[in-house]
C-alpha cells in the first residue's frame, strides 16, 4: 500500500511529539513535551479577534494577507529589530510558520539542489527539504554550546548549494546564536551564493537581558534572507496557526506563487487580531519574558535540586537535562518517566537524523507554577529510582 504514496511521506513514523503526547494522555501524566504553554493567551488580543468577527468580512482576504497586519508587521520589526520593510511588497501572511517554510523551500529549493540543515532540528525541517527536491546536508551542533563551526560549514557548503535553513533561537536547544556565529553563516552564503531560510519564531522568547539579532539585518542578507516569524510563539496563541514571511521583493514574488497554491489565505478576525498584537508597548514583550524567564528558573533550580545537570536555556519554551553516560539513552529515559512517573518529555535525539546526542532530555517550563511543581515533585521519585 506505501507504493501508492510519496515515498517522502509513506515511511516517516509517528513523530516523537505524537508518540509522547499520546503515551502522556494514557496515563495521565503532566505533559513537559509538546511544546504548548498553558493559559489561553493575552486577554485583549483575544478579545480584538472576537470583535473583529463583526467588524472584519469573513469572505477571503487578500492573499498575501490583510493590509492592517502587514503594516503592523513592518512597523512591529522596524521598532524591535531596525528592519526596513515594504509591507505590500516585502511581508506575507501565511497559516502558520510551518506553511511559512514548506511555501519558502517550494519556491526556492530545485530538484537536486543543496539545502544546508543545522542539527539538532525542528522535526519538519528534513520532510519539507525532501518533498521539494533538495538534498540535505547537516550541521551538526553540539552540547553544550550548540555554537557553528567554521570547518562543519565549509564541509557542508559545495557550490550546489541552494538554501541554508536557520533556526534562530535554536528549538530543541534553546540556543542563541551570537553575532559571530551569524557572520560566519553570512560570510558562507555570500560565498556560495546561498539564500538563508531563517525560522525566527522564537526571536522574542530570550532571556537574560539578550535582543535577538535577525540575519537578515546583517551587511549583505537583506537581499538574500527569507524571515519567517509566528504570532503563536509571540503572544502564547499556538492554536491560531498565523505567521508571517518577509523577504525582498524579488524573493516575495516567488515565495507569494508557492503560498498561493497552499492555503491561498488565513482567517481574517485573528488577522486583524495579530495587527492590534503587534503595536504593542514594550511592557507586554518585557513582562511576557520575563514571566516565562521565572518560569525557566523554577523549573531548573527544582531539575537541580533533584540532582540533575541542566543545560542553559537562552530562549524558547525549553530546557534540557543531560543525563550523562547512564544506562539509559534519552528515549528510554523519557519513556520510562511517562509510564512510570507521570511526567512527559521528549528526547532530544529524535531532533538528529546523522550524529545524534542520546544523552539530552528536552522539558517545557511554559507552564503554571503548579504544573512545574506537581512535575518536580512526580520527579522527585524519579530520581529516587534512579
Amino acid at each position: 500500500m506505501t507504493s501508492r504514496f510519496n515515498p517522502v511521506f509513506a515511511t516517516l513514523p509517528e513523530t516523537v511529539f505524537e508518540s509522547m503526547s499520546g503515551l502522556a494522555r494514557r496515563h495521565g501524566a503532566i505533559n513537559l513535551g509538546q511544546g504548548f504553554p498553558d493559559g489561553q493567551g493575552p486577554d485583549d488580543v483575544r478579545a480584538a479577534a472576537a470583535a473583529a468577527f463583526e467588524t472584519v468580512s469573513n469572505q477571503y482576504p487578500p492573499m498575501m494577507g490583510l493590509a492592517s497586519l502587514r503594516r503592523a508587521v513592518a512597523a512591529h520589526y522596524r521598532h524591535h529589530q531596525s528592519l526596513d520593510l515594504d509591507p505590500e511588497h516585502e511581508v506575507m501572511v501565511t497559516s502558520g510558520a510551518t506553511e511559512a517554510l514548506a511555501g519558502a523551500l517550494m519556491a526556492l529549493v530545485r530538484p537536486g539542489d543543496e539545502v544546508v540543515l543545522f542539527e539538532p532540528m525542528y522535526d519538519a525541517y528534513l520532510p519539507l527539504v525532501r518533498r521539494a527536491g533538495g538534498v540535505p546536508r547537516f550541521v551538526t551542533l553540539k552540547p553544550p554550546r550548540f555554537g557553528l563551526d567554521e570547518a562543519a560549514l565549509a564541509e557542508a557548503f559545495s557550490e550546489r548549494t541552494r538554501v541554508v535553513l536557520l533556526n534562530n533561537p535554536l528549538n530543541p536547544s534553546a540556543t542563541v546564536f551570537s553575532r559571530e556565529d551569524l557572520a560566519l553563516l553570512a560570510d558562507f552564503c555570500h560565498r556560495f551564493d546561498a539564500v538563508a531560510v531563517c525560522d525566527e519564531v522564537w526571536e522574542h522568547v530570550v532571556f537574560d537581558g539578550r535582543h535577538h539579532i535577525p540575519l537578515m539585518g546583517l551587511p549583505g542578507m537583506r537581499e538574500r534572507t527569507v524571515k519567517i516569524g509566528s504570532a503563536g510563539k509571540i503572544f502564547s496563541l499556538t492554536g491560531w496557526k498565523v505567521g508571517f514571511v518577509m523577504a525582498a521583493e524579488p524573493l516575495m514574488r516567488g515565495l507569494s506563487r508557492a503560498h498561493q497554491f497552499l492555503t491561498f489565505t488565513t482567517p481574517p478576525n485573528l488577522q486583524e487580531a495579530v495587527a492590534y498584537g503587534m503595536g504593542k508597548d514594550d511592557t507586554y514583550f518585557e513582562e511576557m519574558r520575563a514571566g516565562l524567564g521565572r518560569s525557566r528558573d523554577r523549573l531548573a533550580a527544582g531539575l537541580v535540586r533533584l540532582g540533575f545537570t541542566v543545560l542553559p536555556s537562552a530562549g524558547t519554551y525549553f530546557l534540557s537535562i543531560d543525563l550523562g553516560d547512564g544506562p539509559e539513552d534519552d528515549t528510554q529515559f523519557c519513556e520510562r518517566m511517562v509510564r512510570e512517573h507521570g511526567v512527559a518529555a521528549i528526547p532530544v535525539s529524535a531532533f538528529y537524523e546523522q550524529g545524534a546526542v542520546r544523552s539530552l532530555v528536552r522539558l517545557c517550563f511554559a507552564k503554571t507554577d503548579a504544573t512545574l511543581d506537581a512535575a518536580l515533585d512526580r520527579l522527585a521519585g524519579m530520581k529516587r529510582a534512579r
